[in-house]
């Protein structure tokens, strides 16, 4: 069991301070758990929750998480790790056009990778929506029973115009009178596929004319004869989200149900629901209660599980884990860390106001995670070759460095200088512009763990394009050695020998979108798709990376951070995905 916390104050975050209060108040102290989730009679007789809160993650399993799901994940399972309580792992699946099993394995599998379990006081705490479609029916019916719920035959149109607007009242509707026996009977016919889709939904009856429009009589049931990827087709008939959040929370015994803001609208609902199957004996106090945060709106990217799903099926990216997507799945693949997102959800912070977060903050955690445990390497990603034209054809000269600069306990790297090397294309310049302090005829450079060279020229093919550097060392000035300070030289360029080089596909991923906002004010996405944000270059790393297993990270030192591709990698062929730069490049 999670220890208990201290009690001091957590300054700063409201959630945590309303957590607090509660707490201190005794809110839920007489909540009983019976080890599973139940209606009001099978937890009474149980014994006094364990934990002292109980928090949920409710996707709807009709794609895949994103980085505004990592800031829900950190938060629910965070509070519950803090507060000796436990997070429940729950599907919404009450929606079976658009949900699919693929959904529910990559959504496991993403929370698991984030480094959260929903394992807790001896038990697992996996559910789903769909275990409770029989309770939510009866639910129902006691509404119907109890004059709190009704079957209305008008069209969906006909409901839309009837409900009014912002600032004109709602109108009744003429089925809303109808005996509780009638609705009852409809609502049975519903149940047993009798009906069509669109004829009738049953809907809670509250006040046509309350200035929250959530609650002018919001439909409850809607008929849907769609096969579900849990119940099959046992139901044709399946509860709007509205009504079955809150009575999911209910049954297993949540005590802080924290949902975005865009639901605060729907909180009296949420409590309407609650009071009232309550009243009916249906479920058991105390209640949870919805808590509002803001939504993680990042720049850059776009976060609709609709417009996503447009990109994969548009082919604009290659999959859900494309390493371009913000999802999840996709921020794996291109190289991030479970720290680095955890540590960026911890910095952006808790609150009730919406903001934008810069991209750039994302990278920031990223790169302060990776420097300290990504190892280094050199790598040269447009190569052009570079002769040593007084080196002995045939020698070699054993070079090394460290691992890490700063992690002696990583060890050394080893790879070779030969008479012919690879060097960066921007690393030579035939008429150097102002400041220019690499490869030019007659300056002299440092090759980084190797030896100080002075360029003698180039060769170019038909078209004027360089095609070697020529270059002479000096043989005293190898690093490492006494004579590595007796020359000085401004420059200092990577390289690596063509004699020990490796192969490797570099991939280049840059941000998917050129604008900060892509998608604000209703605009196509299209329009600011980015073009460069994926460029394949035919790279060579040095030799150490011989080893480098799929997912490993390196800093390849100059250009930046990245990752052996979990999919397309093999020790026959290196495929590498650019994570991040050094420093960020888009900054105006």
């Amino acid at each position: 069991m999670p220890a208990a916390p201290p009690a001091e104050s957590h300054g700063g975050n409201f959630l945590r301070n309303i957590i607090d209060a509660d707490l201190a108040r005794g809110t839920y102290a007489g909540k009983r758990w019976s080890g599973t989730p139940g209606d009001a009679s099978a937890h009474a007789a149980a014994p006094p929750d364990a934990a002292r809160i109980r928090t949920r993650f409710p996707p709807e399993p009709n794609g895949y998480l994103h980085i505004g799901h990592a800031k829900s994940i950190c938060l629910n399972f965070g509070l519950a790790e803090a507060y000796g309580g436990v997070c429940h792992m729950r599907f919404d699946d009450t929606n079976p056009e658009k949900e699919e099993q693929e959904y529910v394995d990559a959504i496991l599998d993403g929370v698991r990778w984030l480094g959260f379990s929903w394992n807790g006081f001896g038990r697992e705490h996996l559910y789903y929506a769909s275990d409770y479609f029989d309770f939510m029916a009866r639910a129902a019916e006691a509404l119907i029973e109890s004059g709190h719920a009704y079957v209305d035959e008008q069209s969906a149109e006909e409901m839309r115009i009837a409900r009014g607007t912002l600032t004109e009242k709602g109108r009744e509707s003429p089925w809303r009178t109808r005996a509780p026996a009638e609705s009852l009977a409809r609502f049975r016919e519903m149940r047993q596929g009798q009906h069509a889709e669109g004829s009738m939904v049953l809907r809670a009856k509250i006040d046509m004319a309350s200035p929250n429009i959530n609650l002018r009589d919001p439909a409850i049931y809607r008929i849907r004869k769609a096969t579900h990827h849990r119940t099959g087709d046992a139901w044709c008939v399946y509860p709007m989200y509205a009504y079955a959040h809150p009575i999911e929370d209910a049954l297993e015994r949540i005590s802080h149900s924290i949902c975005t803001l865009e639901f605060e609208d729907q909180r009296p609902f949420y409590d309407w629901v609650l009071e009232r199957l309550t009243e009916c004996g249906l479920l058991a106090r105390p209640l949870p209660h919805q808590h509002e945060f803001a939504r993680l709106n990042l720049t850059y990217v776009i976060t609709s599980k609709r417009k996503l799903k447009q990109l994969v099926d548009e082919k604009i990216v290659s999959g859900w884990d494309d390493p371009r997507m913000p999802t999840i799945a996709g921020l794996r693949r291109r190289g991030y860390t479970p720290e680095a997102i955890r540590l960026f959800c911890e910095r952006i912070g808790v609150s009730k106001a919406d903001s934008w977060i810069d991209y750039s903050t994302l990278e920031i955690a990223l790169r302060d995670d990776l420097d300290a445990k990504a190892p280094r390497a050199m790598a040269v990603l447009d190569p052009v070759k570079l002769i040593i034209t007084n080196y002995p054809a045939d020698g070699r000269d054993a070079c090394s460095a460290p691992r890490h600069p700063h992690d002696p306990a990583m060890g050394e790297r080893s790879f070779g200088f030969s008479r012919e090397l690879w060097i960066e294309r921007e690393d030579f310049a035939e008429e150097p512009p102002k400041g220019y302090h690499r490869l030019y005829p007659g300056n002299l450079v440092r090759l980084r763990y190797g030896f100080v060279v002075r360029c003698t020229g180039c060769l170019k093919d038909a078209e004027g394009r360089v095609t070697e550097v020529h270059a002479e060392y000096l043989p005293e000035t190898r690093s490492g050695t006494p004579g590595s300070a007796s020359v000085k030289t401004k420059g200092v360029i990577t390289w690596v020998a063509a004699s020990d080089a490796l192969p490797a596909e570099v991939r280049l991923y840059d941000r998917l979108f050129t604008e900060a906002q892509p998608d604000a004010g209703g605009r196509d996405f299209h329009a600011s798709l980015n073009p460069a944000s994926l460029t394949v270059v035919q790279a060579y790393v040095e030799p150490s990376l011989a080893t480098l297993g799929a997912d490993e990270r390196v800093q390849f030192e100059r250009h930046g951070y990245f990752v052996a591709d979990r999919l397309l990698h093999a020790a026959q062929k290196l495929v590498l995905n650019r994570i991040t730069g050094l420093k960020d490049t888009w900054s105006k």
